[in-house]
């Protein structure tokens, strides 16, 4: 079952994130090339006045370009492994069948709590703008995402109302508790290259995630109907 599981993320995970790093690479790098531009002095924002995305911020940078592109596969083929192993553990102890159409609905879920929980307090950011203390928000991330996972378990795998309300106390508790911010929001560049990054960072994870769920899905089917063709020989 391992090979299988490894497998099925692998191909999944290189999927996910190769479509992940393009549309980084095209939608969310100019935006933030234009911010450490502003960081560095080389562009000034002067009340309403943004200048416009830079007409170069494209250009390939093939070493920057590539450690970006094989960091963004690693991260999803780890993303893969978790959610090949989840649909595993689930199809042993449940009736649930794993198909990609219901691969969408991992791959949602897997997105909502990945990224959108966490950013619905503690958005990305931009070079160049004010933050709290780098581990603390990384504390505070880690520890949404993991009340996260286990409040969705909750809501999905137990029937009785109690744990139902427990599901939803945990999830609402890590912004109550509130992210980590500085006192004083400043930054260098305009906040509408922040919004847009924000935007699109997500929007980029939205559909990385949609394709692991189906690929992870895909693949782990046809890996389960091999090894029963195999087994059957």
């Amino acid at each position: 079952m391992f090979a299988r599981i490894l497998t099925s993320a692998l191909l999944s995970g290189a999927v996910a994130g190769l479509v992940a790093g393009l549309l980084q690479w095209y939608f969310v790098q100019p935006i933030l090339l234009q911010a450490e531009l502003y960081e560095s002095g080389r562009l000034v924002h002067f009340g309403t006045k943004t200048a416009a995305l830079l007409p170069d911020t494209r250009k390939i940078d093939w070493v920057r370009d590539s450690l970006s592109l094989m960091f963004t596969l690693i991260i999803y083929v780890g993303y893969g492994l978790i959610l090949v192993s989840l649909m595993a553990m689930v199809t042993n102890q449940t009736k649930i069948q794993i198909t990609p159409h219901n691969g969408i609905l991992w791959g949602l879920t897997g997105y909502g709590i990945a990224h959108l929980a966490p950013a619905f307090s503690l958005a990305p950011e931009i070079p160049g703008v004010a933050a709290a203390d780098v581990f603390e928000r990384q504390l505070w991330w880690f520890a949404t995402i993991a009340v996260t996972a286990l409040a969705v378990g909750l809501l999905v795998y137990t029937r009785p109302v109690m744990f139902k309300v427990i599901a939803v106390v945990l999830l609402l508790t890590p912004h109550v508790i509130g992210a980590p911010h500085p006192e004083v929001f400043t930054g260098s560049a305009p906040p509408e290259i922040a919004a847009l990054f924000v935007a699109r960072s997500l929007g980029v994870e939205l559909v990385a995630w949609l394709l692991l769920g189906v690929f992870s899905a895909y693949f782990w089917v046809s890996e389960n109907d091999q090894e029963a063709m195999f087994q059957r020989k």
